[in-house]
């Protein structure tokens, strides 16, 4: 059985080899760095997570075990996405600006409705909803997380971390019933 690149890759990181994290952080820098935009708004902070994530993987390789292709970037994901939670609540960003009452409230069945919105234009909108908001929001669309997981990972209650994807899921959908909007005004 031909071992797969990443293989490879695994074995040249666990022996310390320099040139071996040099090609991880080319390889995956990019990706991971977009996850951690997706945790906070300000470059700085994602680049302190991104380095910071880097730092724990060179840290704790040797607890990493290869389960195939992809796993190598799941771990990277999991950590990236552990460093910029650590990040949010050392930061006291987590409580949301914004009042549940202040909000209007959404059908429970209006989906955000993404079709022919330019994927940067989507993640910028997702990357200004209110600290909170947001937090749930990924950990829940991208990460694939439970309330019940999301409630444990933030210490918040599993109704908070439903409320607050709820109330994202509806920022979002105003958010991009403006953007089409004023996408149609400058056609006309």
């Amino acid at each position: 059985m031909e071992e797969s690149k990443e293989q490879i890759l695994v074995q040249h990181l666990l022996q310390k080899k320099e040139a071996a994290w040099k090609e991880l952080f080319g390889a995956y820098s990019g990706n991971l760095s977009y996850v951690c935009s997706r945790y906070v708004a300000e470059k700085e902070d994602a680049h302190d997570i991104l380095q910071n994530s880097f730092i724990k993987m060179f840290r704790s390789i040797g607890s990493f075990e290869y389960r195939g292709n992809g796993s190598l970037k799941a771990w990277m994901t999991r950590i990236t996405v552990n460093e910029a939670l650590k990040h949010i609540k050392q930061k006291g960003n987590f409580t949301s600006n914004i009042e549940i009452n202040d909000l209007p409230d959404i059908p429970n069945d209006e989906e955000p409705d993404f079709d022919e919105i330019p994927r940067e234009d989507i993640m910028e909108m997702i990357r200004r909803l209110p600290d909170g908001y947001r937090t749930v929001f990924n950990l829940y669309v991208f990460e694939k997380k439970s309330h019940k997981e999301i409630a444990l990972l933030l210490g918040i209650a599993e109704n908070s971390s439903a409320s607050q994807f709820h109330r994202a899921k509806g920022l979002l959908v105003q958010k991009i019933k403006d953007f089409k909007t004023s996408k149609k005004a400058q056609y006309e």
